[in-house]
C-alpha cells in the first residue's frame, strides 16, 4: 500500500522494501532534500525503481541543486512538464513553475538529451505528452482541458508511473506508457461529467478506479513517432 513520508530515520528502510518509489520537490526545505537523497541513493542501492518529479525546477537555484544532486542517483523515470526537462538540461524556457508556457513540442529534443544523458524515461506531459527512452519517443493526446486547472495532478501521475512501475518492473518504458495513457483517457471520461475543477478531480479519481485494460488498449491515443 502506498505511504508518503519523509523523516531522515526512516527513509532508507521503507525504500529498501517498496515496490517503487517516487520523489517530488515540490514542498522543498533542507531536511526534506536530504531525506531525499537518502532515499533516492538508497533506491538506487537496492534497485528500487523510482520517479524523479522536478517540481519548479529552474526557478529556484536551491531547485536546481537539490534535483541535479538527485540525478547523480539515477531516476528510472523523470516525470516533468516541458519548462522543468528544459531547466534540467540547462536550456533557457519561457516557465517559472508548474505552470509553464514552453510547449512539449518545442522540448522534444531537449526530452531526448535528458533521456540520453541520464539513462532513463522522460515523460514530458502538457496539452500533448512525449515520452522517451532516448531511442524510441512516444506522443500521446487526450486528456481535458480542465486538467492544468487542478493543482497537483501532475504529482499524483508521477506517483501513478512509480506504481505501474512496482507492478511492471521488467518493463518500465511500458509500464510508464501505460501509466499516462490510462490517466489520459480518466481525464477525458472526467471531464465529460465535471462542471468545473472541483468535481473534475472527483471525477477523474472515480474514472481512474472504473478504468479496465479493454479501456486502455482501445481508448489510447498513443502514437509511436519515427522521427523528432
Amino acid at each position: 500500500s502506498p505511504a508518503m513520508l519523509h523523516a531522515p530515520e526512516e527513509v532508507a528502510e521503507f525504500t529498501a522494501i517498496a515496490g517503487a518509489l517516487s520523489i517530488n520537490i515540490g514542498t522543498l526545505s533542507t531536511p526534506w532534500a536530504e531525506s531525499m537523497q537518502l532515499a533516492a541513493r538508497t533506491a538506487k542501492e537496492t534497485g528500487t525503481p523510482w520517479v524523479l518529479d522536478p517540481v519548479a525546477v529552474g526557478a529556484t537555484a536551491f531547485r536546481q541543486q537539490v534535483c541535479t544532486a538527485l540525478l547523480a542517483h539515477r531516476p528510472n523515470v523523470i516525470r516533468a512538464n516541458a519548462s522543468e526537462v528544459m531547466a534540467l538540461t540547462g536550456l533557457a524556457s519561457q516557465g517559472r513553475g508548474v505552470d509553464a508556457t514552453t510547449t512539449t513540442e518545442n522540448a522534444a529534443q531537449a526530452a531526448i538529451k535528458l533521456a540520453q544523458q541520464q539513462c532513463c524515461i522522460v515523460a514530458m506531459t502538457g496539452e500533448t505528452d512525449f515520452i522517451t527512452n532516448g531511442t524510441h519517443h512516444y506522443r500521446l493526446t487526450g486528456g481535458h482541458a480542465l486538467m492544468p486547472r487542478v493543482t497537483t495532478l501532475g504529482c499524483g501521475l508521477s506517483a501513478l508511473v512509480a506504481g505501474f512501475l512496482a507492478a511492471n518492473q521488467a518493463h518500465p518504458l511500458s509500464a510508464t506508457l501505460a501509466a499516462l495513457a490510462c490517466f489520459s483517457i480518466a481525464g477525458s471520461r472526467a471531464g465529460q461529467q465535471a462542471s468545473g475543477p472541483g468535481s473534475f478531480q472527483v471525477a477523474l479519481l472515480d474514472a481512474l478506479y472504473a478504468l479496465t485494460p479493454d479501456d486502455l488498449s482501445s481508448l489510447s491515443q498513443l502514437e509511436t513517432l519515427h522521427a523528432v
